[in-house]
């Protein structure tokens, strides 16, 4: 009888909670392709890609299939290609770029991330050349993905590369301008950047992972929800043990997924990253859960706690049920990606202000989030460094994926379409703060960062 009780429950997740794998991720390390010859290390970048990943969508389709559970997203991601690159004397890494791009259609994944540099404390030749080409790489193709690391807990932020990141943003947009901007939605700056999170646009291989690995990401803000209304009178302790328990079950699901995908290509299983990233469709939304639990719009009073007593919970569940758990593990809070944040931030009840206070206890940071294509490069800077000072003096991965909709104003709405849904242009504070940003230099790594 429990038997059946569980297979039901189980069922009623994947049919009517929107309950699925959200992704697997296939990690690459790409070192061994390094060639003083680009065209050369080229060759081998694209040859190792389509022959370890080759495998990787037909059989995570059988799988699904067999198991009756949607894996939405295929992706892989690969060794910064900044370490990889670098070994070439080019000046301009967007050949780089076209190459994993055409590796990314040739294998069917969906994305391909890696297209990255971590420059927490400084910037080798490498580095800058490939920040430098993000704007134009992410607008000659359509699968790759970017990210830059721009500080640490240990290391302190670099804020000459946030000065940068402000600018070449800006340039993103412009280059992608006739589709909403939507080169930025594939770039993403970090503090504390993770090496195992399968999630795309931040994904990259790590150089402390294996030669190949499968990482994969669970989601199910549905059926968090829909745990959450049968409790309407539980106080907060209650509540935290629901949504735990909840938690436990969609990591057993993913745990049961990824580790035959892994097994089928004869890769090592990874991480299992049980974060709640939602979709654009009605039901499958981490603002509702909030809402759910008693705050009538998500960005009122209360937003903030309530979120952190969601993540919370959600990692506790998540490591109850898996040894394996790691990359972000949490609650994601992209406001295009999610309806009921795309409705909370169209009334004005959820403001810029409100998502930096609420990314404190949260996964990652401000994700997906347009704002008026005029916006200052050095204003953009700006939020960046606010986000990794948060990251930073609290020991937390922290983001941004800001998209600076050139042409468009408050009043106005982006769509980037798919899983990236749209978004309302958003209020940016208008104050100037580019004499702070211009100071460049490091600000240093705060005091409870030395361990040793």
């Amino acid at each position: 009888m429990g038997y059946m009780k569980n297979v039901l429950e189980t069922v009623r997740m994947i049919e009517e909670q929107k309950l699925d794998i959200r992704t697997v991720t296939l990690g690459i390390n790409l070192l061994d392709c390094a060639d003083s010859n680009s065209e050369a290390c080229r060759k081998k970048i694209y040859d190792k890609i389509t022959s370890l990943g080759e495998n990787l969508v037909p059989v995570a389709d059988r799988v699904a299939a067999e198991y009756g559970i949607n894996i939405v997203n295929k992706r892989i991601s690969v060794t910064p290609i900044s370490l990889v690159a670098g070994a070439t004397s080019d000046e301009n890494y967007v050949e780089f770029a076209k190459t994993l791009d055409k590796a990314a259609k040739e294998v069917g994944v969906d994305f391909l991330g890696g297209f990255s540099a971590l420059v927490p404390r400084g910037f080798t030749r490498g580095d800058l050349r490939l920040i430098n080409s993000i704007p134009e790489a992410l607008a000659e193709t359509s699968y790759v993905c970017s990210s830059v690391n721009v500080g640490s807990s240990k290391l302190g932020i670099n804020m000459d590369a946030v000065a940068i990141m402000g600018d070449v943003i800006k340039k993103t947009a412009y280059l992608t301008r006739d589709e909403d901007s939507i080169g930025c939605a594939k770039l993403v700056v970090f503090c504390n950047a993770v090496e195992d999170n399968p999630f795309m646009a931040g994904a990259f291989h790590g150089v402390s992972q294996p030669e190949t690995v499968l990482h994969v990401g669970v989601s199910g803000p549905g059926v968090v929800k829909s745990a959450v209304e049968r409790y309407p009178d539980a106080n907060f302790s209650q509540l935290a043990e629901v949504i735990k328990k909840t938690a436990f079950k969609i990591t057993r699901s993913g745990q049961l997924v990824g580790t035959t995908v892994a097994d089928r290509l004869g890769v090592p299983f990874g991480i299992l990253d049980l974060s709640l990233a939602p979709t654009p469709a009605i039901g499958d939304s981490v603002g509702r859960i909030l809402e759910e639990m008693g705050i009538e719009h998500t960005g009122g009073a209360a937003s903030t706690c309530a979120l952190a007593l969601l993540n919370d919970a959600v990692k506790k569940g998540g490591i109850m049920a898996s040894s394996s758990v790691g990359g972000l593990s949490g609650a994601f809070i992209p406001v295009s990606e999610d309806e009921g944040m795309i409705e909370a931030a169209s009334m004005g009840a959820l403001t810029l202000d409100k998502l930096e206070a609420m990314t404190c206890v949260c996964s990652v940071g401000l994700d997906m989030i347009a704002i008026p294509g005029h916006t200052p490069a050095s204003t953009i800077s700006g939020i960046i460094a606010d986000e990794a000072a948060i990251g930073m003096v609290n020991n937390k991965t922290t983001a941004v994926r800001l998209i600076p909709v050139v042409g468009k104003d408050l009043g106005d709405s982006a769509s980037f379409g798919g899983l990236l849904g749209e978004a309302p242009v958003m209020k940016v504070n208008p104050s100037d703060c580019s004499a702070f940003i211009s100071r460049g230099g490091q600000i240093p790594a705060p005091i409870h960062s030395f361990k040793n």
